[in-house]
């Protein structure tokens, strides 16, 4: 296999790219081997969640002199709890509210919460932050590490719990003052609920996870907002 087309003249920048993209024998032979850490935390949860190591570093060291802005937020790592039998037991009467009869009277065992696969951990997410622009970065930064935790969660049937985060340099900008003095003066709307469609199959592994599923798996019911606040972005 080489570099090069078939009648010697070597591929462009883009071709290359595109060959690594779409060529699983050429990536396995020319890419880079790189480390996959999604998929390592994905396997630890799954066989090692009491472990204090559970982290994902954002941040690729050897490429920050080649960035015109190097990644605001640099990591994030993932915690998780055991979940007690009454807090399972009320995860199995929220799942099954419209098809099961249930009396005080009808005892339902681990064992047989085990069965029908009720999660046994709960788990919570921290991301770190260097920097934030905290009126116009720091919605999407939640919102975005708010759907992973949930993504995580279903991948490894844990109930997502707390959503956690370390802000370094916090800041608003002074062209941003009024906006922000706006939008203290609305009233908050009921938060919407994150709905995945049941097509999704959580129990693929990383890749085929992001190859199979669409944006229109991911829906945001009675999402409710405001008028625009125009803010500028300043770097």
């Amino acid at each position: 296999m080489k570099y090069t087309h078939e009648d010697g003249t070597p591929f462009s920048k883009e071709e290359f790219l595109e060959k690594l993209r779409t060529d699983k024998e050429f990536n396995d032979e020319f890419g880079n081997k790189g480390i996959d850490q999604i998929t390592n935390l994905i396997n630890d949860l799954k066989t090692n969640p009491d472990s204090r190591r559970l982290m994902v570093n954002a941040w690729n060291v050897g490429e920050l002199d080649q960035m015109v802005l190097p990644p605001c937020h640099y990591g994030f790592q993932v915690y998780t709890r055991e979940l007690s039998y009454d807090q399972r037991f009320e995860i199995f009467i929220l799942k099954n509210e419209r098809k099961f009869d249930w009396t005080p009277d009808k005892r339902i065992t681990s064992d047989v919460l085990d069965e029908l696969n009720i999660p046994t951990r709960a788990i919570s997410l921290m991301f770190n932050m260097r920097s934030n622009d905290v009126p116009l970065g720091l919605p999407f930064n939640i919102s975005s590490y708010g759907l992973l935790l949930e993504i995580i969660g279903k991948m490894v049937n844990m109930i997502p719990d707390e959503l956690i985060t370390n802000l370094g340099d916090a800041h608003i900008y002074k062209n941003q003052v009024d906006g922000v003095k706006e939008q203290l003066t609305r009233e908050p709307f009921e938060l919407p609920k994150l709905v995945m469609s049941n097509q999704i199959n959580f129990n693929e592994s990383v890749d085929e996870f992001l190859n199979s599923c669409l944006m229109t798996d991911f829906i945001l019911e009675n999402y409710q907002s405001h008028s625009t606040i125009k803010m500028p972005l300043s770097n």
